[in-house]
C-alpha cells in the first residue's frame, strides 16, 4: 500500500541555499576528503544526511528565546526555565545542562565505571562505547536477536535481550556491572524503538541487582510516539504520560538534546534522585564543561532547549517526523531496496549487506553506499556497521558489525518531500549498478571514533 506523505504542520519562514555539483565534481570532492565524507565541505553537500544531530531546524518561538536567554554566569533564568522543564517532563529531581550528549558520558561515565567493569546496553552508540573504553571498562551489547534479521517486521526491535542480560549478570557478577544504558530509540540498531515492558522488565533486573540503569534518551520522544502507536494499553495515553513512565524506571539519562530537543547545540544529565550522584556530577562538570548554571552552554542554548523540549513532544510534529521515514520506507518498499524494517524514527538505515553482497564487511559495504550515495546524488550519509564499530580494543582486530546500514538521518524540519524523492531515486539508480560498486580500505586511523577522520581508499 502507498504511504501518503504527512504535510508538513509548519509553515517556512527562511531559506538556506543549496547546489549540486556535477558528478565530475563530487568524484573530486570525495577523493580529495579521502574518501570520508566526514571530511567534506557542508558547502559541497546538496542533502546532509550525515547525522540528524544539531542539523534541525529551530522555531520562530526558539529563535525568540535566543534573543531571550540570560547570559548570567551563574544563576541565569534560563537555566531555572530548562529545570523546570525537565522536572515536568520527566519527572526526575536533579538536572545538569551539558554541551552534547558526548560530555554528559564524559561527566557521569567515569563515576559508574573503570577498569574490570563492564555496561551492558540494548546497544552502545559510537560516543557511549568511546567513553565506556575510555573509562577501562568494556562494553557488552545485548539487543534482541530479532534486530539482526532488517526484514523482519516486529514493533519493537530496539528492546534489550532481558535474557541474555541476566545470564550476563551472572557470568561475571553484579558487582562488575558499573551502569545498563537503555538506548532509546535504538540507534545502531536502526532506530528502533523499545517497549514500555522491556523497560520495566530491564529495570526489574537491575533493581534485583543493584545495578544502575541509565537511558541514553537522545530520542526519547520518537519512542514514546512508537510506543503510543504500537504498544496495547498505550494509545490513549498522551506522549508526554509515555515519557514520564518510560524515565520512572530508570536511574538517571544522559541525553544529547541536540536530536529530540531540536536544537543546534546542546546536553542533558538527569539524576532521579540520587543527590550523592548528583553533587559528583556537579563537580566534574565545574571542570570539565563550566559552571553548573551553563554548563558548557550560553543563556541563549539553554533558553531554546527549554522550549525545544516541549515542541519535540508535540504529537503533530511527531506525526510529521514518523510520516517522512514511512514514506521514504515505502518508496524503497516499491523498488526492492531492502532496511532495517519497519523504518525507525530518525532515519531510514538501509540494509548494505543486502545490497552489496559481493562486499565482505572488512571492506564495509555501509560505508561503500555512502560513498556511492554522494557520487550519485551530492547526498551525504554514514557507515552504521563494521567500519563505525572499529578495531577490538584488546586484540586490535577489526569486530564484525551485527548490521551493515547505511544511515539516511532525516535532519527535523529542514528538508521536504522532493528531497526525500531525490533520496529515493538515488538508492533504486545505485541498486541497478550494485554489482559495479567496490570496496574500501583503511589507510590511515586514530586509534578511537576512527570513522570521524579515517582516510580510505577504494579497493582495486
Amino acid at each position: 500500500m502507498k504511504v501518503k506523505y504527512v504535510a508538513e504542520p509548519f509553515r517556512i519562514k527562511m531559506v538556506e541555499p543549496i547546489k549540486m555539483l556535477t558528478r565530475e565534481e563530487r568524484e573530486a570532492r570525495i577523493a580529495e576528503a579521502k574518501y570520508n565524507p566526514f571530511n567534506l565541505r557542508a558547502e559541497d553537500v546538496y542533502i546532509d544526511l550525515l547525522t540528524d544531530s544539531g542539523t534541525n531546524a529551530m522555531s520562530e518561538d526558539q529563535w525568540a528565546g535566543v534573543i531571550k536567554g540570560d547570559e548570567a554566569y551563574a544563576g541565569g533564568k534560563s537555566y531555572y526555565k530548562l529545570l523546570d522543564a525537565v522536572k515536568d517532563i520527566f519527572g526526575y529531581k536533579y538536572a545538569q545542562p551539558v554541551h552534547q550528549g558526548r560530555a554528559a558520558e564524559k561527566v557521569l561515565f567515569q563515576l559508574l565505571l573503570g577498569e574490570g567493569k563492564y555496561s551492558i546496553s540494548n546497544m552502545h552508540f559510537d560516543t557511549t562505547r568511546a567513553h565506556v573504553e575510555l573509562s577501562g571498562a568494556r562494553a557488552i551489547d545485548c539487543v534482541v536477536p530479532e534486530a539482526a534479521d532488517p526484514s523482519l517486521r516486529v514493533p519493537f526491535k530496539g528492546n534489550m535481550d532481558t535474557e541474555r542480560l541476566q545470564k550476563l549478570i551472572e557470568k561475571y557478577g553484579a558487582d562488575k556491572i558499573g551502569v545498563v544504558v537503555m538506548t532509546i530509540t535504538n540507534n545502531s540498531a536502526g532506530g528502533q524503538p523499545v517497549s514500555i515492558a522491556n523497560m520495566k522488565e530491564t529495570s526489574e533486573i537491575c533493581k534485583k541487582h543493584n545495578i544502575k540503569l541509565c537511558i541514553d534518551a537522545a530520542r526519547f520522544a520518537e519512542n514514546a510516539y512508537f510506543i503510543k502507536r504500537r504498544e496495547p494499553g498505550y494509545e490513549n495515553k498522551s506522549v508526554k504520560e509515555i515519557i514520564k513512565e518510560i524515565f520512572s524506571y530508570a536511574d538517571m539519562f544522559t541525553m544529547s538534546a541536540k536530536k529530540d530537543a531540536i536544537v543546534n547545540m546542546g546536553g542533558l544529565i538527569g539524576i532521579k534522585e540520587d543527590e550523592n550522584l548528583f553533587s559528583l556530577c556537579k563537580g566534574r562538570t565545574i571542570s570539565f564543561e563550566g559552571f553548573i548554571t551553563y554548563g558548557g552552554l550560553s543563556g541563549r542554548d539553554l533558553e531554546s532547549l527549554a522550549i525545544g523540549l516541549y515542541e519535540g513532544i508535540d504529537e503533530d510534529y511527531l506525526k510529521y517526523r514518523a510520516g517522512q521515514m514511512e514514506y521514504l520506507a515505502a518508496r524503497l518498499d516499491e523498488a526492492g531496496v531492502a532496511y532495517q524494517a519497519p523504518v525507525g524514527g530518525h532515519g531510514v538505515f538501509v540494509d548494505a549487506k543486502s545490497m552489496l553482497p559481493h562486499i565482505p564487511y572488512y571492506e564495509f559495504p555501509g560505508h561503500a553506499l555512502a560513498i556511492e550515495l554522494y557520487k550519485e546524488a551530492g547526498i551525504r550519509t554514514c557507515d552504521i556497521g563494521s567500519f563505525m564499530l572499529g578495531n577490538d580494543p584488546d586484540t586490535g582486530k577489526q569486530l564484525e558489525a551485527n548490521f551493515e546500514f547505511t544511515r539516511l538521518a532525516i535532519a527535523r524540519r529542514v528538508y521536504t518531500q522532493a528531497h526525500i524523492d531525490i533520496m529515493a531515486d538515488a538508492l533504486i539508480s545505485i541498486k541497478e549498478k550494485a554489482d559495479t560498486v567496490k570496496g574500501y580500505k583503511i589507510t590511515w586511523e586514530p586509534p578511537i571514533l576512527r570513522h570521524f577522520q579515517a582516510s580510505l581508499e577504494p579497493i582495486k
